[in-house]
């Protein structure tokens, strides 16, 4: 019977990764997306299909043609402003400058090391999850630095490497959207739902900031701590069982140059956020807000909401210059600016998908489509009683299977956000709810998806303890962090709703026009 579970499980893999395969390239994918606006816009023009403004009383709203005079003449004139109005584009690249310093000097490998470290043996496994989760401050560079560390670790402790891989990873995949600090994936997802957010109500979108799920992702943390400790303990590694092969390695601790280089950054990294301190909490400091009926609402409304994304960037930037210097990874401003630039070749593959990504939104915004399909969509959730928690429930199924095949976060987002978020503000659910159901069910599914970019080099890391690993068997390794993640975090959104809680500054989980 278990090897005819086998076989069934691993032909649904198969399945998987060939109708995977057979997907374009996401650069490609937004090109045909974009093409296909093109022509849709001119198919529903025909049929005058019309609805009520949500947000504009009296106001009617109808698809407009992209095949026509006033449709040419925008794609040819707003390419390029397309392009660099692309919401993710210019945030993601300048927080990249600060994490890339950070990462390419070594103090962010540093940092993850010296934690996992210095955490007790029976703590080692909740410390191992915890530092693969709060690795998203640093983008996807816990992909490369943790699960090979976690391997070495638990090799290094007599317990099978494998269960330490699978715990690193599952905690720097599966539970990429949940943190301590703000992080890339914040300014990332949140500019494209304000965005998507606007075509319902320009008005509430600009109340809106990329902090918007900051209180939940907090308390995320902990949770997926917990569970990613149980999970590892108690189901991995004793289906594991014990390890046999012949690799064996001792675990080395931070180099005396190195804990000088760490200790400078914290420093560094602590007066930093005392200056942002200075600037923001005193009575009438600079980057408080002018306006509100509280001193909490002047925060939230303040300048300072407004400049995370360099304050988060020169809270990289400055601690990675500081090791850097002081562990001679550095040596000039040449060096600065190679680091710098590597950083930007890295995101070549980003920026020009941005492109495709930003003509494809602009297209959809400007035919009215988004404002239409939500407001239909709507009236036909409504139409069927589909909503609540059982509506999060079916969201966070969709948006976890569409993760099987297409791995970008950003991407899948830019193409969801525009439909689902006026989608949910029709139906009276913050923009900010829905973009947090997204990013339960895109993180927990990221780690049994053999189409998630680091999938493969995840696969290598694991053939060091079993030149068998496969496919198949590493998403059987990972298969219980997904379900175990996934019901206990959208347990604790269900909770969440249910209490009425802030999912952030300001976000509440109602939206009322």
């Amino acid at each position: 019977m278990a090897s005819k579970r086998r076989g069934i499980f691993q032909r649904f893999l198969d399945m998987v990764e060939n109708v995977g395969n057979k997907l374009p390239h996401p650069i490609t994918l937004f090109a045909i997306l974009a093409l296909m606006v093109v022509g849709i816009s001119w198919i529903v023009s025909l049929f005058n299909i019309t609805v009520d403004h949500p947000g504009e009383e009296g106001t009617v709203v109808a698809v407009e043609s992209l095949i026509s005079f006033e449709g040419i003449q925008y794609m040819l004139t707003s390419m390029v402003d397309n392009f660099i109005g692309f919401a993710p584009l210019g945030v993601v690249l300048a927080t990249m400058l600060g994490i890339g310093i950070a990462e390419r000097t070594g103090l962010i490998s540093a940092c993850l090391r010296g934690f996992v470290l210095s955490v007790p043996k029976q703590l080692i496994t909740a410390g191992l999850v915890f530092a693969g989760i709060m690795s998203s401050v640093a983008s996807d560079a816990g992909y490369v630095v943790l699960p090979p560390l976690g391997a070495v670790i638990f090799a290094a402790l007599g317990r099978h490497p494998l269960a330490g891989l699978a715990a690193a990873f599952a905690g720097v995949s599966a539970g990429f959207s949940a943190n301590l600090f703000l992080s890339a994936t914040d300014p990332m997802l949140g500019e494209l739902t304000i965005q998507a957010a606007s075509i319902i109500s320009a008005e509430y979108a600009e109340g809106m900031t990329i902090a918007m799920n900051y209180y939940f992702i907090i308390v995320s943390v902990f949770l997926l701590t917990f569970v990613g400790a149980f999970v590892t303990e108690r189901v991995v590694e004793p289906r594991l069982g014990e390890y046999k092969g012949d690799y064996r390695e001792d675990l080395k601790g931070l180099e005396s140059v190195e804990k000088r280089g760490v200790a400078w950054a914290a420093a560094s990294f602590i007066v930093g956020l005392g200056l942002t301190a200075l600037l923001v909490l005193p009575p009438g400091a600079p980057m408080q807000g002018t306006e509100g009926a509280t001193y909490v609402d002047n925060i939230i409304q303040s300048p300072f909401m407004s400049s995370l994304v360099p304050i988060i960037t020169l809270l990289f930037f400055v601690p990675g210059l500081i090791y850097g210097i002081v562990t001679k990874n550095i040596k000039s401003d040449k060096d600065v600016a190679n680091q710098l630039s590597d950083t930007m070749a890295s995101m070549g593959m980003f920026i020009v998908l941005a492109f495709t990504a930003g003509q494809f939104v602009a297209y959809f915004e400007w035919t009215n489509m988004g404002l239409v399909l939500g407001v239909a969509g709507a009236e036909f959730l409504d139409s069927i009683n589909l909503t609540g928690i059982p509506l999060i429930l079916a969201f966070i199924a969709v948006a976890g299977f569409i993760n099987l095949f297409i791995g970008s976060a950003s991407a899948k987002w830019a193409m969801m956000a525009p439909v689902f978020v006026p989608i949910m503000m029709q139906l009276g659910y913050s923009p900010e709810l829905t973009q947090m159901a997204y990013r339960i069910a895109d993180s927990t599914t990221n780690i049994i998806s053999p189409l998630m970019t680091y999938f493969a080099i995840i696969i290598t890391f694991a053939q060091k303890y079993d030149k068998k690993m496969g496919i198949g068997t590493m998403i059987s390794v990972m298969f219980p962090y997904t379900i175990f993640f996934t019901i206990a975090w959208t347990i604790m959104l269900v909770v969440w709703m249910l209490l009425g809680l802030p999912l952030g500054p300001g976000s509440g989980i109602e939206f009322n026009m």
